[in-house]
């Protein structure tokens, strides 16, 4: 097994990473390889051919609808025609003349009425299609068009947004109060603009609060939408410095995302807790994955290196602990930095992109991270969508997105095994430490050695270990099981044998007291002495 054909199965070429219609952004699997801004482009597309799909279905039925009902009349009509068929025949004979006359007179009148009607009647189709086009334009308004954006707000509406609803107050924890302070604080800064932001935020606030029943995908429409037209406001309206404007939007994605993340994180509306157990179960399945499997350029023999190594984990995990999706990414960017730093020591040169994917999927094994998939999605939906498509907190996310991409889809031939190591290993019937430990070639030096020997020792105490804990719990039970059925023995015999209390008895006089009673007594008997 070759270093190169180790590669082969686990490299991923950079230009896949970026987004495939070519505008040199980072794309993510989450928008099926498209960036952020490419994928609204495609979305909107999209939404907008089905929505005039479904109003030409719309109208089709109608039609069909209005056909079918005139059809039906045109029957009844030919129906009632036919039983009265005789004497409408003879009346129209009588009448016929007279009819002529009038008809005759009552041209211009009858011609000008029906004239009349027929204007009506198109006067009234015209408003029925200004009005469905009224509708129409109303709806795509308010399906493209952001809903704090749909009416200029009012004083009224601007001094109720002010006031917390009683949902958010009821939100209210500690470390909700401290980032609305800091929010606060920073805004102060800002003067005139700063106010308009907390205005648009507030608005914002409450137009999530009153949606709630929309699917995740049309809250982070909603979300990114916001974002980019607060981004558009700080640099044409509000003539913001663009450094200022980064520092203003982290800001308040941390502000409105510290609010919302217990609404739109893992929604019970979605997948994300079955794709989170899927993905922790593939992981706990590949625990016998080594490091040398996949490449992993790094030596955990060196305390550096594990040091490292420990602290990649650590920030890996500790992604799920925070709640703003810019938080979340700076703990995957600490965690590659982390594995960079690793690999430097370890080949005491720079790492390279080749090396960096393979031991952030060695991480991602190691460490098993709680819910990686719903804090994947919460990035990709709610982060501001320029972190995602550029810098380093952008690569480092993508590189994420494809080792989780590469573990679901994780095979032999991806670790250059054969079907059937790579199937007893995942069923647990062999070890590959401890196929590797059996032969050795002589130029192997000892410390390798040694290490396999440890590995099989610890791997003999951990079962030891193991037998120890389940005659433990054995006792345990034995013993539980013991004590129940001692109290439900002594219980049994208290019933059957029930404890009858007798009164107490009339304790007995003395022998010196007095007595009345004993005066009858005869008198003790004496010594007698006899001479002799």
């Amino acid at each position: 097994m070759n270093l190169k054909s180790e590669r082969r199965g686990i490299h991923v070429d950079q230009s896949e990473l970026l987004c495939k219609k070519g505008c040199g952004y980072y794309g993510n699997p989450a928008w099926q390889g498209f960036c952020s801004k490419c994928w609204r482009e495609e979305y909107h597309k999209a939404r907008q051919k089905q929505i005039q799909e479904d109003w030409e279905l719309a109208e089709r039925l109608q039609r069909e609808e209005e056909e079918a009902y005139a059809s039906s009349q045109s029957t009844q009509g030919a129906q009632s025609l036919t039983f009265s068929k005789f004497e409408e025949k003879k009346t129209n004979e009588k009448t016929r003349k007279v009819t002529t006359v009038k008809k005759f007179f009552t041209a211009s009148s009858r011609t000008g009425a029906k004239k009349v009607a027929q204007e009506k009647i198109v006067k009234q189709g015209q408003l029925g299609r200004e009005r469905n086009a009224d509708n129409i334009l109303r709806d795509l308004k308010e399906i493209f068009t952001p809903s704090w954006e749909l009416a200029s707000p009012t004083e009224a509406e601007i001094q109720e947004a002010k006031a917390p609803s009683p949902s958010i107050n009821r939100q209210a924890s500690i470390e909700t109060d401290r980032v609305s302070k800091e929010f606060y604080e920073f805004l102060k800064t800002y003067h005139k603009p700063g106010q308009d932001i907390y205005k648009q935020c507030k608005l914002f606030l409450d137009t999530m609060n009153h949606k709630r029943d929309l699917s995740i995908e049309e809250q982070s429409e909603c979300a990114q939408d916001f974002y980019q037209n607060v981004a558009e406001k700080l640099q044409t309206r509000w003539k913001v410095p663009p450094e200022k404007v980064e520092k203003a939007m982290d800001q308040i994605e941390k502000y409105i995302m510290t609010r919302q993340y217990k609404y739109v994180f893992c929604p019970e509306t979605t997948d994300d807790e079955k794709k989170d157990l899927a993905v922790q179960k593939r992981i706990r399945a590949l625990h016998w994955v080594t490091p040398q499997m996949l490449c992993v350029p790094v030596n955990e023999e060196i305390p550096e290196v594990s040091d490292m190594v420990v602290k990649a984990i650590t920030d890996i995990i500790e992604m799920d602990s925070k709640r703003v999706p810019r938080d979340k990414l700076a703990c995957i960017t600490k965690c590659s930095k982390h594995i960079f730093n690793a690999i430097k020591i370890t080949k005491n040169e720079p790492a390279s992109a080749d090396d960096f994917l393979p031991t952030l999927i060695y991480i991602v094994l190691k460490g098993n991270p709680p819910r990686l998939q719903s804090n994947i999605q919460y990035i990709t939906r709610f982060c501001n969508p320029s972190r995602l498509m550029t810098g380093e907190d952008g690569y480092y996310f993508t590189n994420l997105c494809c080792a989780v991409a590469f573990i679901e889809k994780l095979d032999a031939q991806s670790l250059n095994l054969s079907q059937e190591d790579f199937d007893r290993f995942m069923t647990g019937q062999t070890s590959p430490k401890k196929q590797e430990s059996d032969s050795f070639s002589p130029d192997v030096c000892l410390g390798v050695k040694q290490m396999y020997k440890n590995l099989d020792l610890l791997s003999q105490l951990n079962e030891r270990q193991e037998r120890i804990v389940n005659e433990a719990k054995k006792l345990e039970k034995d013993l539980i099981d013991w004590t129940e059925g001692i109290t439900k023995e002594v219980q049994d015999i208290v019933e059957k044998y029930p404890l009858e209390i007798k009164p107490k008895s009339q304790a007995l006089a003395a022998i010196d007291s007095e007595n009345v009673e004993n005066d009858k007594l005869p008198p003790p008997l004496q010594p007698q002495v006899y001479a002799g």
